[in-house]
């Protein structure tokens, strides 16, 4: 069976302005084009619309997501199992945020004791839940599973006063990165100063410090478009800008 834009568009419940955008950066392209100009698409393209949205909903950029299903190596099947997965860690997340809900309604009533550790471990887990969906597989590529886990625990164990500390100090990275850019040296006092609080930062997260690994991270702020959108956020080019800094910090690069 073939599909209109205007009838894929309907049973997926996407607009038809994004069916042709995806046309136009080539992430799915109509089966074909009748003679009166009409794009059509078919089963596969159908299937196609299907990946992206679950691609989508997962949080993946377009230009990854075109980048996975143009692949010549692109397994659907396996991909569609990847979802699953993904998708069902996303519902332990729920769940776990819901029973925390619910021990919180139950002790508002009076009916149940419940510890100022408790109140957070919801929140704590979906910190670990949402990392793990998004940049699971390439840090544990990158620095191992043993270490991933060990940097997980460290973040079930926290005390909502280290929690208060790493959020503020995430903050004041950010802030200090604002004023440091506006400078242009990454070897000035409020880059190295900006390094600094990231180090401190990382230091929550991390279960040994190491000024290689620092600075590694730093290069994957650049080289993945995730990270580098949110550093980019307020002012293009700070990704760069703090990976410099922080290579300066830490002796990678004079």
């Amino acid at each position: 069976m073939e599909y209109t834009v205007l009838k894929l568009g309907r049973m997926a419940g996407v607009s038809t302005r994004t069916l042709r955008y995806y046309d136009e950066i080539g992430i799915l392209k109509p089966a074909r084009i009748n003679s009166s100009g009409y794009r059509l698409y078919g089963q596969p393209e159908v299937d196609r619309l299907q990946q992206i949205m679950f691609y989508r909903e997962l949080g993946v950029s377009l230009e990854s997501i075109k980048t996975i299903v143009t692949s010549p190596s692109f397994d659907g099947a396996k991909a569609l199992k990847e979802h699953r997965e993904k998708l069902l860690e996303r519902r332990s997340q729920l769940d776990t945020l819901i029973a925390n809900v619910e021990k919180t309604i139950a002790l508002t009533e009076g009916r149940k004791t419940m510890t100022d550790q408790e109140k957070f471990e919801g929140f704590k887990q979906k910190l670990i839940d949402d990392n793990e969906s998004k940049y699971g597989i390439e840090i544990r590529q990158k620095y191992g599973s043993d270490a991933v886990d060990k940097s997980n625990a460290k973040v079930k164990n926290m005390t909502q006063e280290q929690h208060e500390q790493v959020t503020k100090l995430a903050a004041d990275v950010l802030a200090a990165l604002a004023e440091a850019y506006k400078t242009g040296d990454p070897a000035g006092e409020l880059a190295q100063k900006t390094a600094d609080l990231h180090r401190q930062w990382l230091t929550f997260y991390w279960s040994e410090y190491s000024k290689e690994a620092h600075a590694g991270l730093a290069q994957m702020y650049v080289d993945d478009e995730r990270f580098k959108a949110y550093y980019d956020a307020n002012e293009p080019g700070s990704a760069e800008f703090l990976r410099d800094a922080i290579q300066i910090y830490t002796g990678m690069k004079s």
